[in-house]
């Protein structure tokens, strides 16, 4: 059984964190640069650039999946801020193992209408495609802070499916921007090794 936890916001600020404290999901209290804190709150950073990219000229059913992936995103999110209790009796919201599948049925689809790549890609072309890569560099920035978290806490005390996740997100992120790309009629910016040093 998954336990939730009603919202009711009548007042957003409490004053309860200015000495530098904030309570987890499980009421734990700890400092404000607790490595679970920094992992979910890149988490809600990433959520945020997702939001930024649906705001852009995107391809048809494209903003509706992307609005899917903020509320897995809210999940992974309650997920880390939950650390995991194999004991408990009723189990907090987790990131199911079928969104990583969803992410990857989705990369699938849209990579295989696009043309094998021959050198690596420059963030660009249109507005939609740069900030889907900025999206995709939040994402792995995001997943590094889990890895980090992962690594410090009790073995099981983050959500299994978490750091998959956020892998296969960032892995969707660089398709979407060539994905991005060839519908607009856009090529991709491709890296020219010592192009950019000045003549």
């Amino acid at each position: 059984m998954v336990a939730f936890v009603g919202i009711n916001l009548t007042k957003i600020y409490t004053r309860q964190g200015d000495g530098g404290d904030t309570r987890l999901g499980d009421m734990t209290l700890v400092r404000k640069d607790h490595l679970r804190v920094n992992a979910y709150g890149e988490v809600d950073e990433l959520n945020a650039q997702v939001g930024v990219a649906r705001l852009s000229e995107l391809p048809a059913g494209w903003d509706e999946r992307l609005g899917q992936v903020q509320n897995d995103l809210f999940d992974v999110g309650a997920d880390l801020a939950v650390p995991v209790d194999p004991e408990a009796e009723e189990q907090r919201l987790r990131i199911a193992t079928e969104r990583v599948a969803w992410l990857e049925k989705w990369c699938d689809e849209i990579n295989d209408d696009l043309e094998p790549l021959t050198s690596f890609v420059l963030p660009g072309g249109t507005p939609a495609a740069a900030q889907l890569h900025v999206a995709r560099t939040v994402c792995r920035r995001a997943e590094r802070a889990v890895v980090m978290l992962a690594d410090h806490e009790p073995t099981g005390a983050v959500g299994e499916n978490v750091i998959a996740y956020l892998n296969r997100l960032s892995d969707l992120f660089f398709i979407l921007a060539r994905g991005a790309n060839k519908a607009a009629g856009a090529p991709d910016v491709l890296w020219v090794p010592g192009g950019g040093a000045p003549a």
